[in-house]
C-alpha cells in the first residue's frame, strides 16, 4: 500500500488537464476544512471539493473485488474506507462545501463537466458564466 501514489494519479492528472483546458483554476492535494483529509482538487472560493476515486480502494460499483487472500482483512479494510468517504462527505457539507466523487474509469470530459458546473455554481475563481476564459494559444 506504501506504494500507492497518494496524488497525480493518471485518472487525477486526466481529470486535471481537462479542468485546465476550459480555463478552471484549482489548488492540488489540499485540505478543505482543517483535517487529514485532503482532496484531490479544490475550489476554494467556490467551496468544491473534488475527490478522483479508485475503483478498488473506494469499492466502485462497477468493478470492486476483494481480493481472496486474507479476504476478511480486505473486507475490513476497504469497508472502512468507504465509511471514511461518507464521513468526509458529511463534514464538508456541514461546512458548507460541495462535494464531487469522480471514479477513475470515468470519461475525463464527462467527470470534468459535472465538476465544472459545481464549481460555476459556487461562483468565486472556479469561474463565472458572465466571463468565460478563452484558451491559451502557443
Amino acid at each position: 500500500m506504501q506504494r500507492q501514489a497518494r496524488r497525480d494519479t493518471a485518472p487525477e492528472l486526466a481529470l486535471r488537464r481537462e479542468l485546465w483546458r476550459r480555463g478552471l483554476r484549482y489548488r492540488v492535494d489540499v485540505a478543505p476544512i482543517r483535517g487529514r483529509r485532503r482532496a484531490d482538487v479544490v475550489f476554494t472560493r467556490a467551496k468544491v471539493a473534488v475527490y478522483v476515486d479508485g475503483c478498488f480502494w473506494h469499492r466502485c460499483p462497477l468493478h470492486a473485488t476483494t481480493p481472496k487472500t486474507n479476504q476478511e482483512w480486505w473486507t475490513a479494510k476497504l469497508d472502512a474506507n468507504v465509511a471514511r468517504d461518507r464521513a468526509t462527505d458529511e463534514n464538508l457539507s456541514a461546512a458548507g462545501w460541495t462535494v464531487v466523487r469522480v471514479w477513475e474509469h470515468e470519461e475525463p470530459t464527462a467527470a470534468a463537466s459535472r465538476v465544472e458546473a459545481a464549481a460555476r455554481a459556487g461562483g468565486g475563481r472556479g469561474g463565472s458564466p458572465s466571463q468565460p476564459r478563452e484558451p491559451r494559444r502557443r
